[in-house]
């Protein structure tokens, strides 16, 4: 993309000497890498370590054995025990199942924990592994310790007699209920032959290069596409890697598959015929079997259903492969045909276990009313626009856009100052730490390439040709040593990945030519998230303390073109009260206001305006920062 600096006249040289600077705020006019050592370094055990040892120090101090699982189970109440419970071994599961009465079916439990004074007829153990995930020894096996990466030591546990006995009987139906699914996932692929079979391959071969990180456990085995370990596409690991599981497994006849393979490949193809490859991360952190499986599917189907009209999805009759491949097919035709147009999706996100879940959501009650009164009040007074709610200001804006190809107040066009005001205001309103909203730079850069179908070209557009708009609360600062040079830092720093994820998404929504297949992407998001305890993995949210979030990502046409996810806003808050569902319903009209005014300015385009997005690089977010940091200081003056 030709940058606004070379159409201006600015010399190569000159844009090449600027960009060798360093662009962190408190930077600026220094060479970039000049300094010798980084201003801040991270705690290599924070995140996820840290809360690790905390919920092991949970467990060890707990009085009972219940007690010490539930801590394990919630990691100190930082995810749902359901999650924990679904990532449990056959043998793990049927040793909670007896020692606690604890398990995640749907059937009686047996009585509560037992106390026994008699002597322990076995004396197994209780451990927490480094991935979170919790493990038993029982009578088959030896030491933990021996055996598995774990966060610190184990917890002794007791057996008695009985216990051995019911432990015996619960294993056993457990490990014939598998093998019987193993059994049946082998014939299912069987019938397929090679040729289908390497096309179903193919499939979830793409859904997992293209969707977020997961990690997958198939008993004792991991399969994952996140850092360390990996054996899946992604991130590190590429088609025809020798360690790859999916490439390893193209043209090979199915007696040489491994069940654990089996079973991984038709969940997998459940899992992204039900609603693409955005589901693979409903199962993250849990075991992936047919059971695991239809407990989702079944979750999934009651709440599509609790959408009033159309044809309801009838539940699975079996857990054969045959019938809840039916049930996905139905529930991805609902889900399209019916729940999508008629209500609102979202997924909540256990940023510990990066484990997602689809909710349906409720009414629009009176906090997102309220919200949305607020917010709309302060736009009012920012912006030529009028109305009490989104949709009245919306109609405002369409019934006259011309001043967004203008220049607004301190903005060279009316499209950056809706921007700024409606995430400054976002900011206050959901008394978040930071709100954000990315989007394109140049939208007539976008149409002509467009118009000229030159695909290659934009997927070599650079990060810098999008933007990202952050603006922090002034008081945020307390959590970056009280300094506004860090505030600022952290806020480009925010803009900076945000650029990046609009480069991500963009090819996503191009025709798959060969440089679009060949580039990394996503595919683009198209429902709105709230994020819990998402300080744990992320090496960016842990340096910026975003620990609870609200991701809102909108669609904007361009020239008869959809683009799924071409802008989102995002709040966050660093400690304090989670973001709830009636924050993300006003936030995500808040959202649809922003994609409306991109859209409506893609239409000036299209009819000869030259709307382009100078504003929100680092010098600008300094400078916000800063006079946003004065301000605050100011005394209130008395009328």
């Amino acid at each position: 993309m030709t940058s606004s600096a070379e159409r201006n006249g600015t010399s190569r040289r000159a844009i090449n000497a600027k960009k060798r600077q360093s662009r962190r705020p408190s930077r600026l006019g220094l060479l970039a890498g000049a300094t010798p050592k980084p201003d801040r370094l991270k705690d290599e055990d924070a995140g996820f370590p840290t809360l690790l040892k905390r919920a092991w120090e949970k467990a060890v101090e707990a009085p009972d054995l219940r007690a010490a699982v539930n801590a394990l189970l919630t990691l100190d109440g930082h995810v749902p025990a359901d999650v924990q419970l679904r990532a449990l071994r056959t043998a793990d599961e049927a040793a909670l199942k007896v020692l606690c009465g604890i398990s995640w079916r749907e059937e009686n439990l047996p009585a509560p924990l037992r106390d026994t004074l008699e002597r322990p007829a076995f004396l197994g153990e209780l451990g927490l592994t480094t991935t979170g995930r919790i493990v038993v020894r029982v009578p088959s096996q030896g030491s933990l310790a021996d055996e598995e990466n774990l966060v610190d030591g184990v917890i002794d546990v007791p057996w008695s007699a009985q216990d051995l006995l019911d432990y015996e009987s619960e294993v056993n139906r457990a490990a014939a209920r598998y093998a019987d699914q193993v059994v049946d996932c082998r014939q299912w692929l069987a019938a397929l032959g090679t040729p289908a079979r390497d096309e179903l391959l193919e499939t979830v071969r793409e859904s997992a290069l293209r969707t977020a990180p997961f990690v997958l456990h198939q008993e004792g085995k991991l399969y994952t596409n996140f850092r360390e370990g990996n054996n899946l596409i992604g991130k590190t690991l590429w088609a025809g890697h020798p360690s790859e599981t999916f490439s390893s497994l193209l043209g090979v006849e199915m007696e040489r598959w491994s069940d654990h393979d089996a079973m991984l490949v038709v969940c997998l193809t459940l899992l992204v015929r039900s609603a693409g490859a955005g589901r693979i991360e409903e199962a993250n952190g849990t075991q992936l079997t047919l059971d695991h499986l239809a407990y989702m599917l079944e979750r999934t189907r009651r709440n599509y259903n609790a959408v009033p009209g159309g044809e309801p999805v009838p539940a699975a009759p079996t857990h054969r492969v045959e019938a809840l491949n039916a049930l996905a097919m139905a529930l991805r035709e609902r889900r399209v045909g019916h729940v999508l147009p008629n209500a609102q999706l979202y997924r909540e996100i256990h940023g510990a276990l990066m484990h997602k879940i689809e909710r349906l959501a409720g009414p629009y009650g009176e906090v997102s009313r309220q919200r949305e009164a607020d917010l709309t009040e302060r736009l009012r007074d920012g912006l030529p626009v009028t109305g009490a709610t989104f949709e009245e200001l919306s109609a405002s804006l369409a019934a006259a856009p011309g001043w967004l190809a203008r220049p607004y107040g301190e903005f060279g066009t009316g499209l950056e100052a809706l921007v700024y005001e409606t995430v400054a205001g976002a900011t206050d309103v959901f008394e978040a730490d930071f709100a954000m909203s990315r989007g394109m730079r140049s939208i007539p850069e976008l149409m002509r390439a467009l118009r000229e179908q030159s695909w290659a070209e934009i997927t070599k557009w650079d990060i810098t040709d999008f933007f990202c708009c952050v603006v922090p609360a002034p008081a945020a600062k307390r959590y970056f040593e009280d300094s506004v040079p860090q505030l600022a830092d952290t806020a480009w720093a925010m803009s900076s990945r945000m650029q990046y994820n609009s480069w991500h998404f963009i090819a996503g929504n191009l025709p798959k030519v060969p440089a679009v297949v060949e580039r990394d992407h996503f595919i683009p998001p198209t429902i709105p998230d709230v994020a819990f305890y998402s300080d744990q993995h992320h090496h960016g949210h842990v340096a910026a303390k975003v620990r609870f979030s609200i991701r809102s990502p909108q669609a904007v046409e361009v020239l008869g073109r959809k683009f799924n996810g071409f802008m989102d806003l995002r709040l966050l808050r660093c400690e304090g009260r989670p973001f709830d569902e009636s924050d993300l319903l006003a936030a995500h009209r808040t959202s649809g206001f922003i994609a409306g005014a991109m859209s409506a300015a893609a239409a000036l385009v299209a009819e000869g305006e030259d709307i382009e997005v100078t504003a929100f690089d680092s010098e600008w977010h300094l400078k916000s920062v800063q006079a946003a940091a004065a301000s605050a200081r100011q005394p209130h003056q008395v009328s």
